[in-house]
């Protein structure tokens, strides 16, 4: 079969470029197919692969400005030209399972989410516009709405991150589809032979992340915390942050997988769609105290790998870091690391190949009975 790889885009390198790299891996022959690519900005071997972009590449910095493109979306994608292709692998949290292929192709669709800003988040994403702005986005979102939903009945198979992605695909596509967690690293990160006195937090440092319920918790709780990553919300994080909460920023993969393996536990508040640093805490061996909702309630086993708390309020971060601190958890470190592997990227690869063979079969028994329906139809006549 001739395979296409059709992604959202490739600005900056993140969990799903990590994930189309794995496809890439899988299919060495396929070309990359995406709305802009910037190869500056990207890891240096994605300048070996076949990427080609659409329109919206040669629009005024639309390499950093894309979002700001979203009304052109649609039509960037359909006006790919993918007929050439019998498997067409869609990697999308946007616009690019709208796709048009043969009626004879696949389109296997790797659903990260729904359209966040279309669907579930819409009112938190518009609840600061005012006036003209307002109308014009609430205009641009309704008609990329009405857009989304139809596109989503031209994926022949939808594939979900998570089980919580599941029920949204379900919810807003009125659509059935198969959970295979993301390929994690899990294989770079080790067991430390001893543990450090401190709690950690791995995160981009914006506002959704709630790294501010962590910040709350452990300035009345006195414990070490050291919070690795940056972003536009550091500054307001640190004036909040008491002596004994250190701010490390920036740091390489090395340095960050060595602090994953010494910590006492991982501090996870937000609310992800999957959530890959839960999974590479968990391969060092280190268990995680998460908001229990999300993608963690796939990846986090509550009592035994970590500890879920049920509201996403200080008070209830606390209250699961004094439970930690009094009876721990049940696995230790080494069946912590175990239970990562269940994320593996090799796994990942094993249960996506197996998911497209099914997917081609049940694609050739219809194709059959198509035929034998229409040969049954002339014979009648």
């Amino acid at each position: 079969m001739k395979v296409a790889i059709v992604h959202e885009w490739l600005s900056v390198y993140g969990g799903s470029e990590r994930v189309v790299e794995v496809l890439h891996e899988l299919f060495p022959e396929a070309p990359i197919y995406t709305l802009v690519y910037d190869k500056d900005n990207m890891p240096e071997r994605f300048k070996n692969y076949d990427i080609r972009t659409t329109f919206v590449q040669k629009l005024p910095f639309a390499k950093k400005k894309y979002p700001h493109y979203l009304p052109f979306m649609p039509r960037a994608f359909e006006e790919l030209d993918l007929t050439e292709y019998d498997l067409v692998l869609t990697s999308s949290s946007s616009c690019c399972k709208g796709v048009i292929t043969r009626s004879d192709a696949l389109n296997i669709c790797y659903c990260y989410t729904p359209i966040r800003y279309v669907w579930e988040f819409y009112y938190e994403y518009t609840k600061e516009m005012k006036g003209l702005k307002r109308w014009f986005v609430s205009h641009v979102i309704h008609k990329i709405r009405m857009w989304d939903r139809l596109a989503a009945d031209r994926v022949d198979y939808f594939i979900a991150i998570s089980h919580y992605i599941q029920n949204r695909i379900s919810k807003y596509y009125r659509r059935e589809s198969k959970v295979i967690f993301p390929p994690v690293n899990t294989h770079l990160y080790e067991i430390a032979p001893k543990k450090q006195d401190y709690y950690l937090v791995v995160s981009r440092l914006v506002t959704y992340k709630r790294i501010d319920l962590a910040i709350k918790a452990f300035n009345e709780l006195g414990l070490p915390l050291v919070i690795i990553g940056g972003g536009p919300e550091e500054k307001k994080l640190k004036a909040m942050a008491k002596e004994n909460i250190i701010f490390l920023g920036r740091l390489s993969d090395e340095e960050i997988a060595r602090y994953y393996a010494e910590s006492k536990a991982f501090i996870f508040p937000g609310e992800e769609d999957f959530g890959i640093t839960p999974v590479e805490a968990q391969a060092s061996g280190t268990p995680v105290i998460a908001y229990g909702r999300g993608g963690v309630m796939d990846t986090v086993k509550d009592s035994k790998t970590g500890i879920l708390f049920r509201e996403q309020t200080s008070e209830s971060l606390i209250a699961a870091i004094e439970l930690f601190e009094a009876v721990g958890v049940s696995y230790d470190s080494a069946q912590i690391k175990l239970h990562s592997e269940a994320f593996a990227v090799s796994r990942f690869k094993e249960n996506l190949l197996l998911y497209i063979e099914q997917c081609i079969e049940e694609q050739t028994k219809r194709k059959l009975h198509q035929q034998q329906y229409e040969a049954i139809e002339k014979i009648a006549r």
